[in-house]
């Protein structure tokens, strides 16, 4: 097998808001394989580093894409143990050999998704922003036939978020709009549980990360406490072997459990996060981590398989200027796959 990589900065439409600061662009880089005697056939896998927040965020992550070029079949017979600290690398080595086998066309996982005949539900994301620009954005989605908002909330004054969801409360019921709240680690250990009994009274689906990851007794605490189901995200990042993640889920015991492959070590990675969460009755869903539409065909292909019913994590793709067009279409609440849509050659 022959490899290639090459790194790709995604252009964001409008600075977007996140617990790291504001961004304007997003670092990715994409990996292309093929077999020595098809070098017709390609397969296309995105290695969606997180700056900032990705357990491979190091210097060194540019060497350690050319050696997996350098050397791909060895990196993909032992992407257990070689990719263990690289999970997204070992996401996009995954999706272009699955993108490979299948012929190179980046169906991965041939489905009713992608014959254009069924859908994945998924819920609208809000940004962070002042109160006036939230709200303005979440009646886009509901105008859009969102049925599940998730806002980013931690960022602007936390009286100013609660008006914002009593708007939204005093004109959509919990049966119009399942409302999911992402405080990306903003509160305090000492101030979580107000908070929280203040955010209950709007009847919330859930709520991410209320506090850093990292305090696991503080953590459980809340959880066990809590007037809303907590989620676990960026808590996931940093437990990569299976007994670690099986460990947090026993220690933490969350509600759910927010599932980025590019994060935890691609598809095989997610699956054993599903596994441990199976285990304890923890529910759990999937989630883009900003990829472009190459990393978010193969997450959205591959979650389509796993028939979970609750709305996902899956509307990034239209954040960027430059992303590559493909059959990804976000439609009345819910991703379509239409193929009479043809991707577009990737140009780098």
């Amino acid at each position: 097998m022959n490899a290639e990589c090459f790194p790709y900065q995604l252009q964001f439409k409008f600075a977007a808001g996140t617990s790291r600061g504001v961004l304007h662009e997003k670092e990715t880089w994409f990996i292309s394989v093929w077999k020595e005697d098809d070098p017709t056939v390609k397969g296309w896998g995105e290695c969606a580093v997180f700056r900032g927040l990705s357990y491979d965020d190091r210097p060194e992550y540019a060497d350690m894409m050319r050696k997996v070029c350098e050397d791909p079949d060895r990196y993909v017979s032992e992407s257990a143990t070689l990719l263990a600290e690289w999970p997204s690398i070992r996401f996009g080595l995954e999706t272009a050999c699955a993108d490979m086998y299948q012929g190179g066309h980046k169906i991965l996982h041939p489905s009713r998704f992608t014959q254009g005949e069924d859908a994945i539900s998924i819920n609208g994301l809000v940004w962070m922003g002042r109160k006036d620009e939230m709200l303005h954005r979440i009646h886009q989605k509901l105008n859009n036939q969102f049925r599940c908002i998730k806002l980013k909330i931690g960022a602007i004054d936390f009286k100013s978020e609660l008006s914002l969801l009593k708007a939204i409360r005093n004109e959509f019921s919990p049966d119009d709009v399942e409302i999911r709240v992402d405080a990306n680690g903003a509160f305090l250990p000492d101030e979580a549980l107000e908070k929280l009994k203040w955010l209950s009274d709007y009847q919330l689906h859930s709520i991410e990360q209320p506090i850093r990851q990292g305090q696991p007794l503080a953590m459980n605490e809340l959880c066990s406490l809590s007037p809303i189901p907590v989620a676990l995200d960026e808590e996931l990042i940093n437990h990569q072997l299976p007994e670690a993640k099986k460990e947090l889920l026993k220690n933490i015991r969350p509600q759910y459990i927010i599932i980025k492959p590019a994060l935890v070590g691609g598809f095989s990675g997610a699956t054993e996060w599903i596994r441990a969460a199976s285990d304890l009755n923890i529910g759990w869903w999937i989630t883009s981590a900003l990829e472009s539409n190459i990393g978010l065909n193969a997450i959205a292909q591959w979650t389509y398989t796993l028939n979970n019913p609750l709305p996902q994590g899956l509307g990034t793709g239209q954040l960027y200027l430059n992303n590559i067009p493909s059959p990804l279409v976000v439609r009345q609440g819910a991703l379509y796959y239409l193929p009479d849509r043809a991707w577009q050659e990737i140009k780098l």
